[in-house]
């Protein structure tokens, strides 16, 4: 496991990605400048999406992570934004690869800031959460980075166990918002 200090990227990024100069800062604005070409790099978030499915039971669905950071956490199903994907498209994309699931209906709750540490280095993501609506269960199979999944009671969640303060504050916020509607 790494220190979250040794994977920042001005402890990481070392050489210009143009030019491969050593004159490659850090601008303390969560930005980079080369001395020697001007090529000029900002860390910005990573889209990420997390979904909230929840059946007829009123149990929320929690997987449990395959693979590091956070290998046997739970966490909730989701994954990253690709390029020029829309995060709706990448929640349905995500669901089906991870759970053979088809999402019906979304709609969108909170967005969260996360700091994703994979391969040595901080990827700084807004989390963005989504309920979804599953009209069909039947084909249901952990896949992908899963490797397992729960339904839970909202009640009964450990967040001990959750992966991270962004997939916390996304399940806190729909009991929050389920709890009101009742």
């Amino acid at each position: 496991m790494y220190d979250k200090v040794e994977t920042i990227p001005e402890k990481v990024l070392k050489y210009c990605p143009r030019c491969g100069s050593g004159l490659f800062r850090y601008q303390k604005d969560y930005s980079f400048l080369c001395n020697e070409c001007g090529f000029h790099f900002y860390i910005n978030s990573a889209a990420a999406v997390a979904a909230v499915i929840v059946n007829d039971k009123g149990e929320m669905l929690l997987s449990k992570r395959a693979f590091d950071p956070h290998k046997g956490m739970l966490d909730l199903p989701g994954g990253f934004v690709d390029p020029q994907e829309s995060a709706e498209n990448a929640l349905k994309r995500e669901i089906k690869e991870e759970l053979n699931l088809d999402v019906n209906h979304y709609q969108y709750l909170i967005s969260a800031p996360n700091e994703y540490v994979f391969s040595g280095f901080s990827v700084y993501t807004n989390d963005m959460g989504f309920l979804c609506h599953i009209k069909d269960f039947s084909t249901i199979t952990h896949r992908d980075d899963i490797s397992d999944y729960f339904f839970v009671k909202p009640a009964d969640i450990d967040y001990e166990k959750i992966c991270s303060d962004s997939i916390k504050s996304i399940i806190k916020t729909y009991i929050s918002l389920s709890c009101k509607q009742e």
